[in-house]
């Protein structure tokens, strides 16, 4: 399934929807409503999450509902709003923790030691915090700082944590992963500099408001054949500045919730970004040309499964 969280009605309430086809979301929550189901279907991804797979029967079963309700003939316009229209937000606005891991791509790591963004070549999965509030959705809008003229761009694989993994094994991992999304881990370049130079680990550089771009969509696992093949790529304004491939992570997916479950327990509805390969703008020859500047638009695509889509203003 592709699950997302849009705004609907007057006020505009979160509701998790699904992408059914031919470019229609179903509000799954008011379709078992007005179609009197019983299914009690979850009202955001995070309480999905929660309910484990209890919870992803109850929605599966309320989209294979309406798919036959519709092709009998039925009306489900009520029920359902045009991909195109619908108001995305964050799949998860509000995980119990976000952690991104940094340095999982060998150019990228030799691309930070050139640049003077890092001082040592890690042995283990590391990583640092992001806060809820740098949180962006699907089509929304990202402020550059005053004063900040190296703004730059890291397209990422994310995943969302289904069921709470503590001590987890490789081997087990991915019985704990809801499904994968998109991610922009936007950055100030000067900020990260210093931070480096002065031993800062808070990493402003990463986490003013809406440098966390998310979405449009979460994946579950039973749609994507390769964890380990998904394609990356991203574009400013319509222009590929860089494409890669998941196959060249340092540290897989298992590896990461195993190695950082056997600190702390990762929660459903938890989030967690798995690096940036080399190409970004600050390692180009021309940077300054590439650099993200008030009105560009940033589009970091998963191939095959997602486009975020984020206007810097």
């Amino acid at each position: 399934m592709r699950l997302a969280l849009i705004a609907r009605g007057a006020d505009s309430t979160p509701v998790l929807a699904v992408l059914i086809g031919d470019g229609l979301l179903l509000d799954v929550g008011a379709a078992d409503r007005l179609f009197a189901l019983g299914l009690a279907p979850a009202v955001s991804i995070k309480a999905l999450a929660e309910r484990g797979d209890e919870g992803l029967r109850a929605v599966r079963a309320v989209v294979a509902a309406v798919e036959s309700i519709r092709e009998a003939g039925h009306d489900t316009s009520k029920v359902t709003i045009a991909e195109e229209t619908a108001i995305f937000l964050p799949p998860v606005p509000d995980p119990s923790k976000f952690l991104a891991i940094g340095k999982n791509y060998r150019a990228h790591l030799a691309e930070l030691e050139r640049n003077g963004l890092i001082r040592e070549m890690p042995d283990e999965p590391t990583g640092f915090i992001k806060l809820n509030a740098v949180i962006a959705p699907h089509r929304g809008y990202v402020r550059r700082p005053e004063g900040i003229t190296t703004f730059d761009y890291e397209p990422e694989l994310a995943f969302i944590i289904g069921k709470r993994a503590s001590g987890v094994s490789a081997d087990q991992a991915l019985g704990h992963v809801l499904g994968i999304t998109a991610f922009n881990d936007m950055t100030a370049r000067e900020i990260q500099k210093r931070e480096v130079e002065t031993g800062t680990r808070f990493w402003t550089a990463k986490n003013m408001p809406g440098f966390g771009p998310l979405g449009p969509y979460v994946v579950t696992l039973d749609e994507v054949p390769d964890l380990s093949d998904i394609w990356i790529s991203c574009a400013v304004n319509g222009e590929k500045r860089l494409r890669f491939s998941t196959r060249d992570q340092i540290h897989s997916i298992p590896t990461i919730i195993e190695h950082f479950s056997r600190y702390i327990p990762l929660e459903p509805g938890d989030v967690m970004a798995t690096g940036c390969q080399e190409g970004t703008a600050f390692g180009q020859p021309n940077a300054a040309e590439l650099f993200l500047k008030p009105g560009d638009a940033v589009e970091v695509t998963l191939e095959g499964f997602m486009t975020l889509r984020t206007h810097v203003i």
